[in-house]
């Protein structure tokens, strides 16, 4: 990381707030939105980075638009997120829960329990538990380790 990027990162744990929010204007070119001295001084490290080594590319943007809509459950786009995770279709998952086995069946755009539909493992398992879980998880289905270097 380039020394003046890391430099005018480490001033920014000395500024009072009055000093981040002015540096914030300065970013982003309005008032900043709230006092919290955690959240102004991180999403200013972030801008600093960004303006320097360039923000996300068009592709993940798009990912991170996909996965906002998932999670705040809009159904404004036609694509569905093709997660790596995800098992062949066709493939059955089975889990015990409360001394009953559940059976899911992966689709090719969701996924099948007890002959109905979901959209993701983790509705599924909101579904058979009544409280939020990683679907991925519920099912025991972890991604792949990163191969060491």
């Amino acid at each position: 990381m380039d020394q003046t990027v890391l430099a005018r990162l480490a001033t920014l744990k000395a500024m009072s707030v009055r000093d981040l929010k002015a540096e914030w204007e300065k970013l982003f070119g309005s008032a900043a939105p709230n006092n919290s001295r955690t959240f102004l001084e991180m999403r200013i490290a972030y801008r600093i980075q960004e303006l320097t080594y360039g923000g996300p590319d068009r592709e993940t943007r798009r990912m991170l638009d996909l996965l906002a809509d998932e999670v705040e459950v809009v159904a404004r786009r036609k694509n569905q997120i093709a997660d790596p995770r995800n098992p062949v279709v066709g493939t059955r998952l089975i889990r015990e829960w409360d001394g009953v086995e559940q059976t899911v069946i992966v689709l090719k755009d969701g996924f099948n329990w007890q002959g109905r539909k979901f959209k993701s493992l983790s509705a599924v398992a909101r579904a058979i538990t009544g409280t939020r879980w990683n679907g991925y998880r519920f099912f025991g289905l972890r991604g792949r380790k990163r191969e060491e270097a």
